[in-house]
């Protein structure tokens, strides 16, 4: 009986892990979705993983709307030529995951050529079974001794 009760419970806590993995792996292919077309400047695939009520807050404090964002990325006004992601966490609870990592990137911006290092802070929203981007803030990260 004891040995039945302990296989029990470590199916049930698989069960549990399997039912958050999930959501981390889909909340995880939409931050490289966003990553990839922040890059490739691909409208409709940025669209697709952002909400109309996106607020966009940069490392400087400017903070765009959804829309002003899409065009600046999609338009090359903002130009990544590369982005790399690392640390990354995600941690999700119901519909709202937040996901944080270091974002290490170069970019050339009206022939301004930089190579940010950030922390990035994302909040994701689970609207009709698909994660949206909901909120976004950067912010410099130390430099490293």
């Amino acid at each position: 009986m004891k040995k039945l009760s302990l296989i029990l419970l470590i199916f049930a806590g698989s069960l549990a892990v399997k039912a958050q993995s999930k959501d981390e792996t889909l909340v995880a292919a939409a931050v490289e979705k966003l990553r990839t077309a922040m890059i490739s400047g691909n409208k409709a695939d940025l669209e697709s993983v952002l909400s109309n009520d996106l607020t966009y807050a940069h490392s400087s404090g400017k903070i765009q709307s959804r829309e002003v964002f899409v065009e600046e990325i999609s338009t090359k006004k903002s130009n990544f030529l590369t982005i790399e992601l690392s640390k990354q966490s995600i941690s999700i609870t119901g519909d709202v995951a937040i996901v944080s990592h270091q974002l290490n990137a170069t970019t050339n911006d009206g022939g301004k050529p930089a190579a940010p290092h950030l922390n990035i802070v994302l909040v994701w929203k689970k609207t009709k079974g698909e994660w949206k981007l909901i909120a976004r803030r950067a912010f410099h990260a130390p430099v490293a001794e």
